[in-house]
């Protein structure tokens, strides 16, 4: 055999590819990446939408102290949230105001829920979760003004 048969031979080789074992680690690992990745990445509108209904919880806890300071004492049961973006119907106090251009509903489309007096302060201020049920676990956790 001579050199220039030899150096044909090792180029066609080269050119042939990669084996199957190479092409299994490749796949083997990409499988091992999208584990990792993909449940991340697929949790992350959840952790927005607590995090949006934190944010509206704050902004309603704020609204509902400037009603205090206007009025002397927070909303009652009856009147609720809604009294922070709409005037009563038989409102005869002159330092009522709009607290809210519009009541927010929480990320999951439902209503914040209010109790007055609180079970975990003064008020309460809280959305039901994901699964709009008491207690819960994860997004179906409720998430509460006293969590602020």
């Amino acid at each position: 055999m001579d050199i220039a048969h030899i150096k044909s031979r090792s180029r066609i080789g080269a050119q042939q590819g990669f084996t199957l074992i190479e092409i299994m680690v490749v796949v083997v690992i990409l499988g091992i990446l999208a584990a990792i990745v993909v449940p991340k990445v697929l949790d992350r509108p959840d952790q927005a939408r607590v995090t949006a209904a934190r944010q509206d919880i704050g902004s309603l806890m704020q609204a509902l102290k400037l009603y205090r300071l206007d009025h002397g004492t927070y909303p009652n049961q009856n009147q609720g949230l809604k009294v922070l973006a709409e005037r009563p119907a038989n409102a005869k106090d002159s330092n009522w105001r709009s607290y809210l251009e519009r009541l927010p509903n929480d990320p999951w489309g439902r209503p914040y829920q209010y109790l007055n007096p609180g079970a975990n302060g003064e008020v309460d201020v809280f959305s039901l979760g994901a699964d709009g049920k008491p207690g819960g676990e994860g997004t179906d956790a409720d998430i509460g003004s006293w969590q602020l």
